[in-house]
């Protein structure tokens, strides 16, 4: 009886060993540099269950995350680079990274605060996008690793920063937790009346990176309604029912099912790149969406106390680039779900408010979540 017993631990270290063996960490010191004095470094978190992401403080960055599948075999599921100048490198790529101060697209680039007008930094057209050309994906942020789990970046945007007003002060918490939730939470302050969205940015593929199309993935959205745009990208301030159209995900559904619809909304961004209004209460998280692959079995549900998420299906992915494995990243093979306030919030008043003003403290969560079935 006691051999058996150790036969069987025996068995079950060996397919946990099996499991993990494939798991391709990056070399630290692939990140190793200084920019402007600030060092740039990449941690690793871990837990208990063998879940593994490796974030850079240089924007932020998720640059791996390792998710078992239902057989217990571990991918890469997000998308990025293997060093640090291949980020400095294509900052505009986005991968993984951290975006403020505000996130997605704002009209022209312009906004009123009570009465002064304030003109961004463009970086989109006419339009400013992701904070501006240098916003927080493309700085060095101070960081604190808490653990073998825990990950702490601060960074201080300051007064006039891409043409935005008032010192704004951010702490990101990035925590592998033991129920297989990355879970990111951003916290800010300012000195002067501001508008503040921070999101992240990774691509995920469920069946690893370059595996092919993420059209065969399944995605639920919890939304009755989405915001559409014109052709710059901007919503055009109605939030329109999905009820009838390609935007319905209320129940899963195959990505590529209805992707290349004869729909004026696709055709404007060039397949799904829309912000969806969440069925979901601004006073706790709850589920925003969930994604699967059916092949691997691996699950991603996705929670938050934002009022909306952009979803992104890889439309400008053209193969100009090579991930982390020396495969190109081709066209829609990863995509995004960004949990988030609206897209141009700060000039339509009927959208949900991003104003953070002194003395107020911002607080935004996000939680993706991997199982497998």
């Amino acid at each position: 009886m006691k051999y058996s017993i150790f036969l069987v631990v025996a068995m079950i270290l060996q397919s946990c060993s099996q499991s993990t063996s494939k798991v391709q960490l990056i070399d630290e010191t692939a990140f190793s540099t200084s920019i402007v004095g600030k060092e740039v470094k990449l941690y690793t978190l871990k837990n208990k269950n063998g879940m593994i992401t490796q974030i850079t403080n240089l924007g932020g960055r998720i640059v791996n995350l390792w998710v078992p599948d239902k057989n217990g075999n571990f991918a890469d599921v997000s998308v990025g680079f293997n060093t640090a100048d291949e980020y400095l490198n294509n900052p505009e790529t986005f991968y993984g990274a951290l975006i403020g101060r505000y996130g997605n697209r704002i009209a022209n680039g312009r906004f009123v605060i009570e009465k002064d007008t304030f003109q961004l930094s463009v970086n989109d057209g006419e339009n400013s996008l992701h904070g501006g050309p240098t916003g927080f994906f493309d700085q060095v942020w101070e960081a604190v690793q808490v653990g073998d789990n825990k990950l702490e970046l601060n960074y201080t945007s300051v007064d006039g920063e891409e043409g935005y007003p008032g010192n704004l002060d951010v702490k990101v918490l990035y925590e592998l937790t033991e129920n297989n939730e990355l879970k990111i939470e951003y916290f800010a302050s300012t000195d002067k009346p501001t508008h503040v969205n921070l999101t992240n940015h990774t691509y995920f593929n469920l069946a690893g990176e370059a595996s092919g199309t993420i059209n065969n993935h399944l995605l639920m959205i919890n939304a009755d309604a989405y915001t559409p745009v014109d052709g710059g990208l901007i919503p055009t301030g109605e939030m329109a029912s999905v009820e009838g159209t390609p935007f319905d995900f209320r129940e899963a559904t195959t990505i590529g099912a209805r992707v290349n619809e004869d729909n004026e909304q696709l055709k404007r961004g060039g397949g799904y790149d829309h912000n969806w209004v969440l069925n979901a209460s601004a006073e706790k998280s709850s589920l925003a969406a969930t994604l699967k692959d059916p092949v691997s079995g691996r699950v991603m549900d996705v929670y938050t106390n934002e009022p909306g998420i952009q979803f992104y299906g890889g439309n400008f992915m053209d193969g100009k680039y090579k991930g982390k494995y020396g495969k190109t990243l081709k066209y829609r093979e990863a995509l995004c779900l960004e949990t988030q306030h609206f897209p141009d919030s700060p000039n339509k008043p009927q959208f949900p408010n991003t104003l953070l003003n002194p003395g107020d403290a911002y607080y935004s969560l996000c939680i993706y979540k991997f199982r497998a079935e």
